[in-house]
């Protein structure tokens, strides 16, 4: 399971409605190699899942569609993703309890 916080949730509308995503589109939640710690998270939105994704749907995420290539769900069970605004700036974090190390930046980790 991957869960999004309110706030996350309430960004993802947003942006969602801004770019015309329809009732069949949800949000990417992807694992890529890279990063400075070994792999790195990605998120869009997109029109339709693909055919070999998961797709998490859970009223705690505020019914958003989650899609999932089988890659990115191995290292995804558990994540929380938020949204955080700060001095430094705004952006989507990743608390991912399966990472044993992460990168300064906090957008890359090591499992």
């Amino acid at each position: 399971m991957i869960f999004l916080t309110a706030r996350a949730v309430e960004e993802v509308k947003k942006f969602m409605a801004s770019e015309n995503i329809g009732a069949e589109g949800g949000l990417r939640v992807r694992v890529m190699p890279g990063g400075c710690s070994g792999f790195q998270y990605g998120l869009d939105v997109e029109d339709a899942p693909r055919e070999d994704d998961e797709i998490i749907v859970h009223e705690s995420n505020g019914g958003i569609r989650l899609f999932v290539d089988p890659f990115s769900g191995q290292y995804l069970e558990g994540v929380e993703i938020d949204y955080v605004s700060s001095v430094m700036g705004s952006g989507f974090t990743f608390k991912n309890p399966s990472a044993t190390g992460s990168c300064g930046c906090g957008s890359s980790f090591t499992v």
